[in-house]
Formats: C-alpha cells, sequence, structure tokens
C-alpha cells in the first residue's frame, strides 16, 4: 500500500510539471519570430561575433582558448554571469566582458510568472 502512494504522488507530480506552460527569453527583435528559441541563438551568435574581442599577450599576439560559460537571464530579463570555465585567464576575462554585453530581454516565464533561466554554452575563441 506504502508503494501504491508512493507512485500515485510521483504520477501526480509529473503530471503537475508536464501542465507547467513555459516560455524562452525573448531576445530583443525576436518578439514576433516563428521560432524564439532559434532566433535566441541566432542573435546570441550574432552578439558573440560582433562584442568578443580576442585579448593579446605582452608580444601582441592574440590568445586563443575554449571557455564554457554559466549565465543566468534573470525575473527582469537582466543578465548575470554564475560561471566561466577555461585555462586562460585573459579569454575568461574577455568571454566574460562580452556576455555582460548582452541586452536586456524579456524574460521567460512559467506558468505566465518571469522566470529566471540558466544558460550553459562552450565557446572556442
Amino acid at each position: 500500500m506504502k508503494k501504491l502512494a508512493v507512485i500515485a504522488c510521483f504520477l501526480v507530480g509529473g503530471l503537475g510539471m508536464a501542465n507547467a506552460q513555459q516560455t524562452s527569453p525573448v531576445w530583443p527583435g525576436c518578439e514576433n519570430a516563428e521560432d524564439v528559441k532559434k532566433c535566441f541563438n541566432q542573435k546570441l551568435s550574432q552578439h558573440v561575433s560582433k562584442n568578443y574581442e580576442y585579448p593579446q599577450n605582452d608580444a601582441g599576439e592574440y590568445i586563443r582558448g575554449k571557455v564554457t560559460i554559466s549565465f543566468q537571464i534573470d525575473e527582469n530579463g537582466e543578465i548575470a554571469v554564475n560561471s566561466i570555465e577555461g585555462d586562460k585567464p585573459k579569454v575568461k576575462q574577455a568571454a566574460r566582458e562580452m556576455i555582460m554585453k548582452i541586452p536586456k530581454m524579456e524574460p521567460g516565464t512559467l506558468n505566465g510568472e518571469p522566470d529566471a533561466r540558466n544558460f550553459t554554452v562552450p565557446f572556442n575563441f
């Protein structure tokens, strides 16, 4: 009987989550897009191309590297960097500066209420 009650709780909880209405954050210019997620990804790619500034070493050579950036778009549509992983500090700093230039956007929602969303994206600069 206890097993049946536990299974029923999981099913009811799972159904509640399945019925949750979620929307993605909307990048400025994607408000009328047919596929908001696809538009978001395209705008992020354009943003990186325009805003990432390659750091240089003391000899003036560009520093390349890989980073994984974890950031959040909060309930107000503002960007916050959670973490940046990578082995080159100057590349990590340039990546942080680039992410912080992402424009304020319409936040994602959960059941009609603004909701923070986390993103983790790898980059090879």
